[in-house]
């Protein structure tokens, strides 16, 4: 730490003491964290900005493990928390109707884990599961793990930065149930680790009956995560989802049936999983890659490739780019070049199967 109390920043190899790693079962576990700056510092807050999330500065091509792994220690200031202040105190005069709504969820709290915990359990609470202990079982969770810090932030970044409906930070803290699912998820996660098991099924079941968004306690979740809508997402116990990984609504990691142990798929950092997409097993869907919406995953997917269809193929890849960052769905020209070079290779060696065409017209229109 600085003596002016800036942010530093350190590399983290290792998340609340899960193991990072690129093989089976081993991508990068996420958590929470802190930010800020001095006054001193103010004029500098652009470039730091910059330096705090270089993965989402945008237009970037796909930043390494390395520069996405960072953390970010407890500090005086906080960018993006006097930013949700900002935008909260213009809104509130705006619209005089709401400024007892945004004053109660956003300026009367002293940091954004308070205002988080406000809000999350205003959202969760029912006749007897009461807002006020559950803001302090969030406090409590969230002003004692580091990790969790960090991820609120780098998750409301992913929001502000992959959904064009959300325009300000604000409006990820107060109005979009994917940023509140997927923390709230996080804190059940930390009681799930830390034997509360009861209180976190109970949270998991509360989650889903106000989101929509069935995510397991057990399950490890990444940091930078955005969830564009969250209805209908079902994620399981033994599911791993990788850092920066973009889940549209409707998505399923779910198993194959009633086996025991590791049995729902591990999701690379970096990959775009379409709406509606299916991924069932113990399968690995590899770093960058995109599932394309309304597709059966049975079987593992290559890193930097596109999946599609029902059993899903792979019908392309790309390299520079990871879709969760640009997300851009649409098969591009690429894409079609290398359906149609492989399809004239297999039907010049006479190899190709009856469905070669088919996947060319369903990756080229979508399904009749």
């Amino acid at each position: 730490m600085t003596s002016c109390g800036c942010l530093v920043l350190e590399k983290v190899e290792d998340h609340g003491g899960e193991a990072a790693g690129r093989g089976r079962g081993r991508l990068a576990q996420g958590g929470g964290g802190g930010g800020g700056g001095c006054g001193s510092c103010a004029g500098e807050w652009r470039s730091r900005s910059e330096t705090m999330f270089p993965i989402y500065v945008m237009g970037s091509s796909r930043a390494s493990s390395a520069a996405a792994a960072r953390g970010i220690v407890d500090a005086a200031g906080d960018p993006i928390w006097e930013a949700v202040k900002s935008e909260a105190k213009s809104e509130a005069e705006k619209e005089p109707i709401l400024s007892s709504f945004l004053y109660a969820s956003v300026l009367s709290h002293d940091c954004l884990e308070r205002a988080l915990s406000f809000v999350l359990a205003n959202r969760l609470e029912d006749p007897t599961l009461l807002a006020t202990q559950l803001i302090d079982i969030f406090n409590d969770v969230m002003m004692n793990n580091k990790d969790i810090r960090r991820s609120i932030r780098l998750d409301a970044q992913a929001f502000k930065d992959r959904d064009p409906a959300c325009a300000q930070y604000s409006w990820a803290l107060l109005y979009l149930k994917g940023y509140h699912s997927v923390q709230s998820y996080r804190i059940a996660h930390v009681l799930w680790n830390q034997g509360r098991k009861v209180l976190a099924l109970a949270l998991q079941s509360r989650i889903s009956e106000v989101f929509a968004v069935d995510i397991h306690p057990a399950a490890r979740i990444g940091e930078g995560i955005l969830l564009d809508h969250g209805t209908g997402l079902v994620i399981g116990e033994t599911a791993i989802v990788g850092n920066w990984v973009s889940l549209m609504q409707g998505v399923t990691l779910g198993g194959t049936g009633k086996e025991n142990g590791d049995r729902h798929p591990k999701i690379g950092q970096g990959a775009l999983l379409g709406a509606g997409a299916t991924i069932l097993g113990n399968i690995n869907v590899g770093e960058g890659a995109m599932i394309a919406a309304g597709s059966l995953v049975l079987k593992d997917v290559p890193p930097h490739s596109m999946a599609v269809g029902n059993p899903a193929k792979v019908v392309g890849y790309k390299d520079k780019e990871d879709p969760s960052l640009t997300m851009k769905h649409d098969a591009r020209r690429d894409y079609f070049e290398h359906v149609a070079v492989s399809f004239s290779d297999d039907k010049a060696n006479g190899t190709h199967g009856p469905e070669a065409p088919q996947l060319y017209f369903l990756v080229a229109f979508g399904p009749l």
